[in-house]
């Protein structure tokens, strides 16, 4: 039984789709780095990096992560209040982060990154290009459109490729990556929305005001829970650099991070894909009120089927291909990726299924199990800090991640055994 037969043959080639796209752009995206590291100083990817760290930070905080929604309501009219709810939100955080330019200066000084100053007046355009796709991302997703999905993905990281290259060569420099990651995402939303406005303009003549006010509340699981859950998320990721720096350096951390790198890049790229396409159709089955204990269940057992025999192969590997790859230096790097293989294994698992903490409305639970989760990593890394062992640190950082997730995977198939015995009663 392969992972692709847990999907009926439309599935399949939805999920070839759109896991195909996410390589290309994948590799669009990482290819052009060793020229990208010639041609900028490594002062100018410290500032980009900047720049979308705190986009990153506002893109949450665009649609109060309405989108997820999107897909859940059984009926067209809801759905297209929904995106409504997601849209006026994008609207007014864009609006108060155009006022915010005029305090780019101050901004630019708190984050000790006095350059950041001249480019700031891009973030609106940034953070509304993306919150505006994630919308027409969901839209897609419930309408089973994934061609559009694809293509935004590759010509994003096409544009955006070209456009840094192009800045480059024209001498284009400091700012010249930050003007390419947000013309990018522009160029492509247009592209998108041409074909999405078929469907999209009908709807805005059919949304009423006391509909958008019923979904705001129907869904405000959503800001209330998801959207804290998502900062907590992106806190965590970010906790092995904030908390081991200081007491290992730079260098170590370095190596750290290109083993995050090399090994989260293919694992996300195949659950984005999984998570797209199952959630659509397990959402098909709940709507119909049929079960949806096998799909996890074949799910769970294909994807371990596959996985666990690559990972125990890749361990006895990795340092040497690390090293073979990326140069002798890089050897400790693959020994860290080691550490992380269960850590990879289970967060394949969970997070292509996630979103049932949105099919069942427990997002409150789903902010819980992300607290969880932050707590295990945190007191993983402290005790590598306390034994000052960084390998333990990585170690205990995976191993606790592992275990949250376990718990985490539990809960949710407990919640889908749950509905089946509802709808058999």
């Amino acid at each position: 039984m392969d992972i692709l037969g847990l999907m009926k043959s439309t599935g399949v080639r939805n999920f070839a789709k759109l896991l195909s796209a996410n390589v290309v752009a994948q590799v669009i995206g990482l290819v052009v780095y060793p020229i990208l590291t010639r041609m900028y100083a490594p002062e100018d990817f410290g500032l980009l990096n900047l720049f979308l760290s705190i986009g990153a930070v506002l893109i949450i905080l665009s649609t109060a992560e309405y989108y997820y929604a999107i897909v859940l309501p059984k009926e067209e009219r809801e759905a297209e209040n929904v995106f409504f709810v997601g849209g006026l939100w994008l609207v007014a955080i864009t609006v108060l982060i155009a006022l915010s330019v005029v305090f780019a200066r101050p901004i630019s000084m708190w984050f000790k990154s006095p350059n950041l100053a001249s480019y700031y007046w891009m973030m609106p355009l940034y953070v509304f290009a993306m919150g505006a796709w994630n919308l027409l991302n969901y839209w897609y997703i419930r309408h089973k459109e994934y061609n559009p999905i694809s293509r935004y993905q590759v010509s994003q990281n096409i544009f955006s490729a070209t456009g840094k290259l192009a800045m480059g060569w024209g001498g284009v420099l400091h700012g010249g990556m930050i003007y390419s990651v947000v013309v990018a995402p522009l160029i492509s939303l247009t592209s998108s929305w041409v074909r999405a406005r078929k469907t999209l303009l009908p709807a805005l003549h059919r949304i009423s005001w006391h509909g958008v006010r019923e979904q705001a509340k129907v869904y405000r699981n959503f800001p209330c829970f998801v959207l804290p859950r998502s900062f907590v998320n992106m806190l965590a990721g970010q906790m092995p650099v904030l908390l081991l720096t200081p007491f290992f350096g730079g260098e170590a951390v370095g190596f750290l991070s290109l083993a995050i790198l090399l090994g989260y890049t293919p694992i996300g790229t195949i659950t984005r894909a999984i998570y797209q396409v199952m959630y659509q159709h397990t959402m098909e089955l709940v709507h119909v009120q049929q079960p949806i204990g096998q799909l996890f269940r074949r799910f769970m057992l294909s994807a371990s089927a596959i996985v666990i025999p690559v990972f125990v192969g890749l361990w006895f590997v990795l340092p040497e291909l690390t090293a073979w790859l990326l140069g002798p230096e890089w050897h400790v790097s693959g020994e860290y990726i080691r550490w992380m293989l269960p850590w990879l294994y289970v967060s394949l698992l969970s997070c292509s299924i996630n979103y049932l903490f949105d099919v069942f409305m427990k997002q409150k639970m789903g902010l819980m199990f992300e607290v969880l989760l932050a707590l295990f990593r945190v007191v993983g890394l402290m005790i590598g800090v306390w034994r000052s062992d960084f390998v333990l640190a990585i170690a205990l950082y995976s191993m606790g991640t592992a275990v949250a997730l376990v718990i985490q995977i539990i809960w949710m198939l407990k919640q889908v055994r749950q509905y089946d015995w509802s709808i058999a009663a």
